[in-house]
C-alpha cells in the first residue's frame, strides 16, 4: 500500500456541531505496515472536559489548559499529514472533527484527500469478529498492546495495525496483488455480500 496516515481524536463529546472539541490528536505515518513517523499533541481549545470524558480517557481539564492552543496543533499536524491518504477507525467520527478543527482554523481546504475506515473494512474482511470496536479487533487480530486505550496515539497505532492486518488478510485470502486506499474505500462503500462476490463486482477485476 501507499503511505497513509493513521488518525484519532480525543474530544469533549461525540458531535463538533454540538460544540464538542477536540481535546487530543495523534497521526501516524505508515509505510509497508510499519509505523515510521509519528505525531501526537494534547490541544487546548477553551472548552472544559466533562467528567465522563476524563473518566474514560484519563485526560483532565488541568492537562487541557496546560495543553498547546487548538489552532497551533492543528496547523502542525496538518503540515505532518500533507497529502497523504486518511485513515481511522469509525473514520466518520474522526472525519467530522478533523474537517471542524480545520474550520476552527481556517484550514478545511486542505483536506483534499477522503479517509479509508477500518472499521468499515474489517466488517467485510472479518464478518465473524466478536464485534468491530477497535481492541476487539486489535485482540481478534492478536496484535499486542499499545498503550492506554482512549487515547489518541495507542488508538492511532492499533488502528495502524488493523490496517496492516486487513492488509496482509486479503492478500492471502483473496488474492490480492495490490491492496490500496483507493480499494479500501472500494470495500467500505460496497454493498453487503461475501467479499469474492464484491471483487467480482469492482472494476479492475480485483477478485
Amino acid at each position: 500500500m501507499e503511505p497513509v496516515v493513521v488518525i484519532d481524536f480525543e474530544t469533549t463529546g461525540l458531535a463538533p456541531e454540538r460544540g464538542a472539541r477536540a481535546t487530543e490528536i495523534a497521526a501516524v505515518l505508515v509505510r509497508d505496515g510499519e509505523v515510521v513517523d509519528r505525531y501526537q499533541s494534547l490541544m487546548n481549545a477553551g472548552v472544559p472536559v466533562p467528567p465522563f470524558i476524563e473518566a474514560l480517557t484519563g485526560i483532565t481539564d488541568a492537562m487541557v489548559r496546560a495543553a498547546p492552543p487548538a489552532a497551533r496543533v492543528m496547523r502542525e499536524v496538518a503540515a505532518f499529514v500533507g497529502d497523504h491518504p486518511l485513515v481511522a477507525h469509525n473514520a466518520s467520527f474522526d472525519r467530522r472533527f478533523w474537517d471542524a478543527e480545520l474550520a476552527h482554523v481556517r484550514l478545511r481546504r486542505s483536506r483534499a484527500q477522503e479517509f479509508a475506515c477500518t472499521m468499515l473494512v474489517a466488517r467485510r474482511v472479518w464478518p465473524d469478529a466478536p464485534d468491530h470496536k477497535l481492541g476487539t479487533l486489535a485482540r481478534f487480530a492478536g496484535l499486542p498492546p499499545a498503550g492506554r486505550a482512549h487515547r489518541a496515539l495507542a488508538d492511532a497505532e492499533v488502528a495502524a495495525g488493523v490496517l496492516a492486518r486487513l492488509e496482509q488478510e486479503l492478500r492471502r485470502r483473496y488474492r490480492v496483488p495490490k491492496v490500496t486506499h483507493a480499494l479500501l474505500r472500494e470495500l467500505q462503500a460496497a454493498s453487503g455480500g461475501p467479499l469474492e462476490t464484491i471483487f467480482q463486482r469492482l472494476s479492475g477485476g480485483r477478485g
